[in-house]
């Protein structure tokens, strides 16, 4: 499984919309709007990376009111409990 991370420009007027859009969007498992540099970040998850550009240029992009998207794969996944999990090793 293939995670990346989108991060999205959007319309200002249309953030509300556009987020849920986005969300509708398959392959995108969840949508977050935040504040800082970009507007909305989206997690994609799917098998392989032609499925990550299909998703990403093939649908986040056409999404009304989406201006630009930023994609980020990632390597590994940590959790708080991975982290613990690492730090008690040998107690």
């Amino acid at each position: 499984m293939i995670t990346a991370i989108v991060l999205i420009q959007a319309d200002n007027g249309r953030i509300p919309e556009t987020a849920q859009a986005v969300a509708d969007t398959e392959g995108v498992t969840e949508v977050y709007s935040c504040a800082g540099d970009v507007d909305l970040i989206a997690l994609v998850r799917v098998r392989d990376h032609e499925q990550v550009a299909e998703v990403v240029t093939g649908r986040i992009d056409k999404v009304a009111g989406v201006q630009r998207t930023v994609t980020h794969i990632a390597f590994k996944s940590y959790s708080s409990a991975d982290v613990e999990a690492g730090f008690s090793i040998g107690e």
